[in-house]
């Protein structure tokens, strides 16, 4: 885990992106009708990577910037608001992790909202709400076990790796 604010930046960028990767491919899976098709996502082809990459970048720069502004120290919170000092390291980590997932799920289905949806003109204004709230069900199951059993554990392997460069 990180010790300093250098590490905790170079963490912090890996977790974004590892978020951002998982959820494009899930999103963009779902937008070239695969969850429809006979045999789901197990029928996806390499059209869903590349539909992905091409929204990762700035997709990544919007998940650091929010979790550095506020989805970190949420989930921060919710941790200690939820945990006692006794309680096993590991189950406060998978706390803050629960609490970052609650808070930037719905920021970032905002922002999708708005950016794919309203700021185009896809739908019209009216409709945020709806809108919103269908592209939060959609991602926040997702989000939360993709974060807890695959960008999470990969972010952990990856700084263990990178870490030593760093110092």
């Amino acid at each position: 885990m990180p010790e300093n604010k250098k590490q905790g930046f170079i963490f912090g960028v890996i977790m974004s992106y590892a978020m951002a990767f998982g959820m494009e491919i899930y999103n963009s899976a779902i937008n070239l009708g695969f969850d429809l098709k006979a045999g789901g996502f197990s029928n996806m082809t390499n059209k869903v990577f590349a539909a992905a990459m091409s929204e990762i970048l700035w997709i990544g720069i919007v998940v650091i910037i929010l979790s550095s502004l506020y989805g970190n120290k949420c989930g921060e919170h919710f941790m200690r608001s939820h945990t006692k000092d006794d309680d096993p390291a590991y189950f406060k980590v998978l706390m803050r992790q629960a609490g970052t997932v609650a808070v930037m799920c719905p920021s970032m289905s905002m922002f999708a909202t708005l950016a794919f949806f309203m700021i185009p003109g896809v739908v019209p204004v009216s409709q945020l709400p709806a809108v919103f709230v269908g592209t939060l069900i959609k991602n926040f199951p997702m989000a939360f076990f993709w974060n807890m059993f695959g960008a999470a554990p990969f972010t952990r392997w990856a700084f263990s790796h990178v870490k030593r460069f760093l110092d």
